[in-house]
């Protein structure tokens, strides 16, 4: 048996315990993908990272929930390069092999980390009020209130997201999300997850504050979501939320509802970016059993 470093890395935060928790396993080279597997499955994050090397790009990443491979993760990403930036990673950029492409991440000085998205893809989609309110536990009120410009649309920067606008962060609190419902919906609409949000944040230098839910990918809430922020970026530009004058950067709050309240930056220009800071909080080995075995992973 194998002993590898693992990491958890909150990400979309400075301040330890609180933000997305994503494992990071910085040198993944010699692991199978079973192996892969089984160690995010004990570490039981909503994510883990794997760092790899690549022949395309400066590092390769796979992306593990606990119990199958996503192809993009906006925190685990954050995680993984504020871990290289305090390991020593030079500010500037870098490039990232991912599932769905090479990726381009900036590290700025302060250990902010960018990640740019793909291109968006956004398609508006005609599932109903009642379908969709019924599925997040909200009243059909709080969604039509919000909807005058902003429809309901799935929108992709790397992974697709129907958004959801609701009219008050009390609304937007209050959700009690069916999570068998929104599993089937988002099946249907060929969605990871549904992000919501409103308009009506905490804080008043928030552009929003939005909440994530994925259960048919084993997160039932996310707390802090990267990919859901880009591409709730990119529908606020399509849709024209701001008119022409469309915010330099984007400020999202998530996270407060599950207590791991963190910030997501978003720019939307020529790409989007999606950007944030992360703090290590805690570092160790894992034992990784040979493929042929089944026993449990030790910590």
């Amino acid at each position: 048996m194998d002993t590898v470093r693992a990491l958890q890395v909150d990400a979309f935060t400075d301040e330890p315990l609180t933000g997305n928790p994503a494992g990071v396993v910085p040198d993944a080279d010699d692991l199978s993908e079973t192996q892969m597997q089984s160690i995010a499955n004990e570490l039981a994050l909503s994510e883990t990272a794997f760092l790899r090397s690549s022949a395309a790009a400066d590092r390769r990443v796979r992306y593990f929930t606990p119990t199958q491979e996503v192809d993009l993760c906006g925190h685990a990403t954050i995680g993984s390069f504020a871990h290289l930036h305090d390991a020593g990673l030079e500010p500037g950029t870098t490039t990232l092999e991912t599932n769905v492409g090479v990726l381009e991440i900036d590290v700025e000085a302060d250990g902010t980390v960018w990640m740019t998205q793909d291109a968006p893809t956004i398609r508006e989609v005609d599932v109903g009020y009642d379908r969709v309110a019924d599925a997040l536990g909200v009243d059909r009120a709080a969604l039509e209130g919000a909807s005058a410009d902003l429809p309901l649309a799935v929108s992709s920067t790397g992974l697709p997201f129907l958004v959801v606008p609701i009219t008050y962060l009390s609304d937007l609190g209050s959700a009690e999300p069916d999570m068998r419902a929104i599993e089937t919906l988002t099946d249907d609409l060929d969605a990871t997850g549904i992000y919501c949000f409103t308009f009506d944040a905490l804080e008043a230098e928030s552009t929003l504050h939005g909440r994530m839910f994925a259960p048919g990918a084993g997160v039932p809430e996310d707390p802090v979501t990267g990919t859901a922020s880009g591409a709730a970026g990119a529908y606020l530009d399509r849709f024209g939320a701001f008119d022409d004058d469309f915010p330099e950067e984007l400020r999202l709050e998530q996270g407060h509802y599950v207590d791991r309240p963190g910030i997501v930056r978003v720019r939307v220009g020529s790409a989007v970016q999606v950007g944030g800071r992360g703090v290590t909080v805690l570092d160790g080995s894992i034992v990784v059993p040979e493929d042929d075995e089944d026993e449990i992973l030790e910590a």
